[in-house]
């Protein structure tokens, strides 16, 4: 699965984006006027910054990754009411609609 650093515009320097390669990351960078494709995930990583990377530090990237998914699947997921799914969570959605859980 590939790994994305976002960045805002800007120049990035050949060095830069050498040190992404060989991290095994690629770069993302929005467009001019694009301002909203960018707001729900900074949104998000907000939140995960707030209840999660906030309150203690991990000994381990995968207790890291462990808490990062435990907070997604069992908050996150749960308790967000989305306005496409008709101010449902995504639980609350799947369970009324099974077709939604086939289709994806």
């Amino acid at each position: 699965m590939p790994r994305y650093f976002r960045c805002e515009l800007g120049r990035w320097s050949r060095r830069f984006v050498e040190s992404l390669r060989h991290n095994g990351l690629t770069g993302s960078m929005g467009r001019v006027g694009a301002c909203a494709d960018n707001a729900a995930m900074e949104s998000f990583l907000s939140l995960l910054q707030k209840k999660v990377l906030d309150r203690q530090r991990w000994l381990t990237r995968q207790d890291l990754r462990l808490a990062i998914t435990t907070w997604i699947e069992r908050t996150y997921h749960r308790r967000r009411r989305q306005r496409r799914l008709g101010k449902l969570t995504p639980i609350e959605y799947e369970t009324i609609n099974p077709t939604a859980l086939t289709a994806a």
